[in-house]
């Protein structure tokens, strides 16, 4: 009888996860490593990528499973984490570029302008500082490596590259415009990657969370005197047909198919893990 590893073909492979240090790429991280992966862990926070290997090698002691420092906006920092990595495994058969985020400054106060009742900051005050930040960290963020490791997938012609949406990306919310207009950039290009590897052997998939807690949007969900979600936090639950937040792990098994040989005939796909956000009017 097959095993659900052997279906799967992710056994002894390595993927490279870059914001591996968060609450999202930790959870994956960790699922990876259930199916026999080695994982390396890039993070711009080193000490939160080692702690996290740690841990990892400790439930794991059969894998390799390291941190490194990464950043993931500059070639020679991703290039020189790379050439630390190949100093452990033969070859990365995978990425997972999870380095994303959002910003304050690209962010407002106000869901809509309304004349003579608005109170806070609005679209005329978005600053470009922190819309560049956002499209810096999540769309170069996510090209940049990928020039980086899959460079050697293209001429092994295999691998999978999975990048990180978000439901903003299909449903634009209020109050976070760089944030969405970065998320559906993403979109864009996965698709776009996906048909430029595709005769290559390298698919190029993405999922899209709908909503979980995470070190980014805890500013805008929780109000941090009272610990309670903010209206906007309710707002979201209300309109999140199974009416709750997701789990970080409900993230794995989607993430694990989109790597695996159960896959190979996947490319250039957005799949919305979101409790039905997706499919809701709200009526």
């Amino acid at each position: 009888m097959i095993s659900t590893n052997e279906l799967l073909g992710l056994e002894g492979k390595t993927i490279v996860i870059t914001g591996a240090a968060g609450i999202i790429c930790s959870a994956l991280a960790e699922g990876f490593c259930t199916v026999g992966m080695n994982v390396m862990l890039l993070d711009y926070n080193l000490e939160g990528a080692e702690k996290l290997a740690t841990e990892l090698s400790a439930k794991f002691p059969n894998q390799i499973i390291k941190g490194f420092f990464v950043n993931v906006l500059e070639e020679q920092a991703v290039m020189d984490a790379k050439n630390e990595i190949l100093k452990y495994v033969p070859q990365i058969d995978f990425l997972l570029n999870g380095a994303g985020g959002n910003n304050p400054k690209g962010t407002t106060d106000v869901e809509q302008i309304i004349p003579g009742q608005s109170e806070g900051t609005n679209f005329f005050d978005l600053q470009w500082e922190g819309f560049n930040r956002v499209f810096d960290l999540n769309l170069k963020g996510t090209m940049l490596p990928t020039q980086v490791f899959a460079k050697e997938m293209i001429e092994r012609k295999e691998g999978a590259i999975l990048n990180i949406s978000s439901m903003n990306a299909f449903r634009p919310l209020t109050k976070i415009p760089a944030y969405s207009a970065a998320k559906s950039s993403i979109n864009n290009f996965t698709e776009w990657l996906a048909v430029h590897f595709a005769k290559a052997g390298v698919r190029v998939n993405a999922i899209a969370p709908g909503f979980f807690l995470t070190n980014q949007n805890r500013f805008l969900l929780i109000n941090p005197e009272t610990g309670e979600m903010t209206p906007r936090a309710q707002k979201i639950v209300n309109n999140t047909p199974m009416g709750r937040y997701g789990e970080v792990d409900e993230l794995i098994g989607t993430s694990i198919y989109l790597l695996s040989d159960m896959a190979r005939f996947v490319t250039g796909i957005v799949i919305p893990i979101d409790g039905g956000f997706s499919a809701y009017s709200g009526v």
